[in-house]
């Protein structure tokens, strides 16, 4: 069984996902901003994962997840808004915004205890 804790599985993914999907803009359509961007992301991405599966950082993994994933939702929420086009960068953003509430709602069960 994987001692990876379940919530640092979908950063993983995702981080793999928007890197392999940055790669694929570049090959197809020669874009260098894709392959910048999604391998930038990317890792953001997957280094929140290794945050909150091998370290004491989870709060802050999770914050940096949730920043991620919102900015890559908004960028691609933009770009779906001036093409039109569901794929890629519709569906991209729904994924980002998927990863921002999910992300953010983990932050704020593991956020630190205020203190008076």
């Amino acid at each position: 069984m994987s001692k990876i804790p379940g919530s640092a599985h979908l950063n993983f993914s995702l981080g793999g996902l928007v890197m392999i999907g940055g790669a694929i803009g570049y090959f197809k359509k020669g874009s260098k901003m894709s392959l910048i961007s999604g391998m930038a992301v990317g890792s953001l991405l997957i280094g929140s994962g290794y945050m909150i599966a091998k370290t004491d950082k989870v709060y802050e993994g999770h914050l940096l997840a949730a920043a991620t994933s919102g900015v890559l939702a908004m960028a691609m929420g933009q770009r779906y808004m001036q093409s039109g086009k569901f794929m890629p960068a519709g569906l991209v953003a729904v994924i980002g915004a998927a990863g921002l509430a999910y992300n953010a709602t983990k932050a704020m069960e593991w956020a630190p205890a205020k203190s008076d």
